[in-house]
């Protein structure tokens, strides 16, 4: 198939739920894709922060491709080696006690919504239910989690929506407090880096307010690392830079590298909350999904931690002169560019057109490439985005 017949007929069969650039792409290699006109394209978005260590890493395709022979799937009435040392190395790593494999990052988001209102509903019993998210949050898009996300236009279409959920501004600890005071809520759930709602970092000391409130009050803290995680900021976990312990995080995206993956962790007072029968899905802990997991672990040690971190100091270095560019914000390699004549998504259009992938977040620019980008990609790339950025005219 050549593009126009891909274009055709998927816009034939599928469900228009995506705004597409006009672009198919055939195969990966690093932070480089191609098209199906042969044309190289660098990709500063990596699936929406998915394909943490690139297209074509030969490790992870061998270690899906032997899991795939020898056992693609079993439910989870029975064990499988990859998910036992997928469950061990991500506890071990992140400092957590027990963990819950999905297959996204909504349903991991779902697992710590039961596993917080079931905490709470044991201790306190039914009426303690509420959980307070962030305005300008994206936390998924069944109906608990759009629910969950403190966005209005995602609040439509939709009615009824469930209840117990309330939203505070960012930052403003004064709003958390005023809505604590009816002792009816059983969690705080924050992404510390907001992404989909304009890659805004939290204040620290917010967060650690955060932190102590819920230990005081014995509501959980719960991190969507849904996007942050798994390296993306520059630590394993982005909660590793705020000088907190979350009692629960939820992950996937980067972790999967492609493959559908999602990951609920708590600390181990809260480890016989969720029992037999009380939360479960088919697909979770699927042996390939998880041999491809182990792998990326395995990629994200504490030098390329290191790496994420230089060059997202780098791609700042490189942008911070170019007019068009008011502001640049995120950690790592989760970076948000507020321009200040031009349209963000006519930009990125303008990119995909020239040969780069590049992401929009509100009315931002938004990075997420490949945390295994090479520097010479990272150049290329830039230079397509800097001839985006001159406005008409000049």
């Amino acid at each position: 198939m050549d593009f126009n017949d891909i274009k055709n007929t998927a816009d034939k069969y599928l469900m228009p739920t995506y705004a597409h650039f006009d672009l198919a792409l055939k195969s990966g290699d690093g932070a480089t894709v191609t098209d199906f006109e042969n044309n190289q394209i660098i990709d500063f978005s990596s699936g929406i922060g998915v394909v943490s260590i690139g297209f074509g890493d030969k490790d992870w395709a061998n270690a899906v491709a032997n899991q795939a022979e020898i056992l693609s799937h079993t439910s989870n009435l029975y064990y499988n080696e990859p998910v036992a040392l997928l469950a061990k190395e991500l506890c071990t790593r992140s400092g957590f006690d027990k963990v819950f494999f999905c297959n996204s990052g909504a349903e991991a988001n779902e697992c710590a919504i039961k596993l917080a209102r079931k905490y709470s509903f044991d201790k306190y019993g039914k009426n303690r239910f509420n959980i307070i998210s962030l305005k300008n949050s994206f936390h998924g898009r069944t109906m608990a989690t759009v629910t969950a996300t403190g966005q209005d236009d995602f609040h439509n279409f939709f009615f009824p929506f469930n209840e117990g959920f309330k939203y505070v501004n960012a930052n403003d600890m004064d709003e958390v407090l005023k809505l604590t005071k009816s002792n009816d809520v059983c969690a705080i759930m924050v992404e510390l880096v907001q992404g989909e709602g304009g890659v805004n970092p939290l204040d620290k000391e917010y967060v650690r307010s955060l932190s102590k409130l819920c230990r005081d009050l014995d509501i959980l803290l719960i991190a969507d690392e849904v996007q942050t995680g798994i390296g993306r900021t520059g630590s394993l976990f982005a909660y590793e830079q705020y000088g907190v312990m979350p009692d629960v995080i939820t992950s996937a995206k980067g972790l999967g590298n492609g493959l559908p993956i999602g990951a609920c962790l708590c600390k181990e007072f809260l480890s016989n909350v969720l029992t037999a029968g009380t939360h479960g899905t088919t697909f979770g802990g699927n042996p390939v999904a998880c041999a491809g997991a182990l792998e990326v672990l395995k990629k994200v040690d504490n030098s390329l931690l290191d790496e994420v971190c230089k060059k997202g100091e780098y791609i700042k270095s490189r942008l911070k002169d170019i007019d068009e560019i008011e502001e640049i914000r995120g950690m790592g390699l989760m970076l948000g560019i507020k321009l200040k004549t031009l349209d963000a998504r006519e930009v990125a259009k303008i990119c995909a057109k020239n040969g780069l992938m590049i992401l929009t977040a509100k009315t931002l620019l938004r990075m997420l490439p490949p945390l295994t980008i090479s520097y010479d990609e990272i150049d290329r790339g830039i230079e397509i985005l800097k001839m985006a950025l001159v406005p008409k005219g000049e």
